[in-house]
């Protein structure tokens, strides 16, 4: 997570051509506007019969730092009334599955660059208490990787480790791959059987470092330098248990002036000992503070900087796999994405290094002070909607993301000291997507009205993915409109999904994460490099055995005539999905609705 303003900034200020109005525009739209006719639809969405891949589950991971009041306060908070009896409040354990988190990753961030491992572990009161240089403030050490793996196993998530490249390196990671998961019988084993952990912890994935290519890290180092580094340890810790999936740092942002150029040298050198490299990405509004509309715009199409970067990531992971003569494609972790209003954070920043250029400063860090807790707005919940659209639109190679963070550090879980814990705006997409997506995933053909960004040029309004779980028969529609000004009326044809089980002869004509790029798109958002790949769409014979069972099982809208508005602790269910009307055509498996300007939406089908 880059903490400062070395990091090169991606400028989205300023764009022509959308109207100040633009911002309010929402306005004339109702929260549930009445359900489109199918015949008057200005957006289709054409499901194929070829999926792209199945869910991974590890897609709807998160990450929990010791950062801010992520651990303190957040997860841990002994004297609250719902604390369990090692002190983790059970009202969080209890929205973190309400959430749908899968995998947890963990304990940084940062943090890990200068953390040591055994630090956490044994009895509380025998552990030390250190300074930490990531985020400055006092770490106590009340809660460890023996504590978290309890709390994992409360909240029933999957432990993603990360293990300290910047202070440590080889010998530390091998010592701390024995303790988690070493059978009982040598001392590392053995002192974590002594600390009440009788079973081998069975963590699977690890990260080698993190963020290693940026200036803010501790022991931040060179492609050549990592490369080296992480091949060695990769290759050790697979000596020691051949099954581990190890994920190599890649860069910590597109931004940065190795972008590309890292994720070569890395994968390359250490291709036969790496299964994931890792990709960051953090969005904001950039004209948060005036109300820009047209920065608004762009903010909406953050998804398009997405998909790019895992477009060049995957190509770099292709290069490197070409270069080794090899047969396996390394995966893509993205285990750091969401909204992030980082300019407030860099602004703190500043002010402290200021403070602190001249003499010495002799002053105790603070311990979990409240740090980077952005209140989320309606706006920030449909971009997080949309990068979950993206994610799964390419989950053939990304196989595992995190949300980044789970609690009170730009989460979607907030908590009172004392008090009661609340779902923030982004906490209802997730949970819609982790709770619902299951199966296969089918990347549609959308053809879409654009809208004008200064960024990423012209981009599709509305973007749209679906799964379909064959065994149940029930699916998942989730989309998205992106547009700042004009509410869009869809329809969505549905029959593919069962046309290829039927044997019709559909085929995709390229398919892959790249079919659902509109035909209307012209240039603009890479559609000039991707709109001669589109699957077909196919199957949609009226009264089709499919389409005669066609029902709407749930539906949500998230949406608000303000879209600056958050929930709160004093208004926690301020904003809340509403129900989003439906018109279903059984006998051709379609169904159409409206979506209002800035609004995300969910449709659990069954057929």
């Amino acid at each position: 997570m880059p903490t400062t303003t070395e990091m090169k900034r991606f400028n989205t200020a300023g764009a022509a051509g959308i109207a100040a109005a633009g911002a309010t525009a929402a306005a004339a739209t109702s929260a549930t506007p009445p359900s489109a006719d199918a015949t008057t639809a200005d957006v289709t969405v054409t499901v194929g019969p070829t999926p792209l891949a199945d869910v991974p589950p590890r897609l709807f991971g998160s990450f929990v730092e010791h950062l801010g009041r992520c651990v303190y306060g957040g997860l841990y908070e002994p004297g609250h009334p719902t604390a369990d009896s090692n002190g983790f409040r059970r009202d969080v354990i209890e929205l973190v599955k309400e959430l749908g988190v899968t995998c947890v990753r963990y304990p940084g961030g940062n943090f890990v660059s200068g953390y040591r491992w055994e630090d956490g572990t044994g009895p509380r009161e025998d552990r030390p208490v250190r300074r930490d240089l990531a985020w400055h403030c006092t770490e106590t050490n009340q809660v460890g990787i023996d504590d978290f793996y309890r709390w994992s196993q409360a909240a029933g998530t999957e432990v993603m480790l990360a293990v300290n490249m910047g202070t440590r390196g080889l010998q530390e990671a091998l010592d701390e791959l024995e303790y988690v998961n070493g059978a009982p019988g040598t001392t590392l084993a053995d002192r974590r059987v002594a600390n009440g952990i009788p079973k081998p912890m069975g963590v699977r994935m690890w990260c080698i470092g993190n963020e290693m290519d940026g200036p803010w890290q501790i022991g931040h180092t060179s492609a050549d330098e990592y490369a080296a580094a992480v091949d060695r340890v990769a290759h050790a810790m697979k000596l020691a248990e051949p099954g581990l999936e190890l994920v190599a740092c890649g860069s910590s942002s597109a931004q940065m002036p190795t972008f590309g150029e890292w994720e070569r040298k890395v994968l390359t050198k250490a291709y036969a000992n790496i299964d994931f490299v890792s990709c960051h990405a953090y969005y904001r509004d950039h004209g948060h503070v005036t109300r820009d509309a047209a920065a608004m715009q762009d903010f909406l199409a953050s998804a398009q900087d997405m998909t790019r970067f895992i477009a060049t990531v995957a190509a770099q992971a292709d290069a490197a796999k070409a270069a080794n003569g090899g047969e396996r494609d390394i995966k893509i972790s993205f285990d750091e994405w969401g909204v992030w209003y980082a300019d407030v954070w860099n602004a703190q920043e500043d002010r402290r290094m200021a403070d602190s250029a001249s003499g010495l400063h002799t002053d105790p860090w603070p311990v979990a002070p409240p740090l980077l807790e952005d209140v989320y707005t309606v706006a920030d919940a449909v971009v997080e909607g949309s990068l979950m659209i993206t994610l799964l639109k390419h989950c053939d190679r990304v196989r595992s993301a995190s949300r980044a963070q789970l609690v009170n550090v730009i989460a979607p879980i907030m908590t009172v000291p004392g008090g009661p814990a609340w779902r923030q705006t982004t906490f209802y997409p997730f949970a819609e997507a982790a709770g619902r997506a299951r199966g296969d995933v089918f990347v549609p053909r959308i053809d879409s009205p654009l809208v004008h960004t200064a960024t990423y040029g012209e981009v599709p309004a509305v973007d749209a993915v679906v799964t379909w779980d064959a065994a149940t028969r029930r699916g998942l529609l989730l989309a998205v409109n992106r547009d700042l000004a004009r509410a869009h009326d869809v329809a969505v044809a549905l029959a593919g999904l069962t046309a290829g089980a039927a044997g019709d002869g559909s085929a995709a004509t390229g398919g892959g994460a790249d079919a659902g790029v509109s035909a209307a798109a012209g240039d603009g958002a890479d559609a000039s490099a991707s709109a001669d790949r589109t699957v077909a769409g196919g199957g949609m014979a009226a009264g089709s055995a499919a389409g005669a069972h066609l029902a709407v099982v749930r539906t949500q809208l998230l949406h608000d005539d303000d879209i600056y508005r958050q929930n709160t602790a004093e208004e926690p269910d301020a904003v809340t999905p509403d129900d989003l009307p439906v018109q279903m055509d059984p006998a051709t498996a379609s169904m159409s609705f409206t979506l209002p300007p800035v609004s995300w939406a969910a449709v659990e089908f069954a057929m």
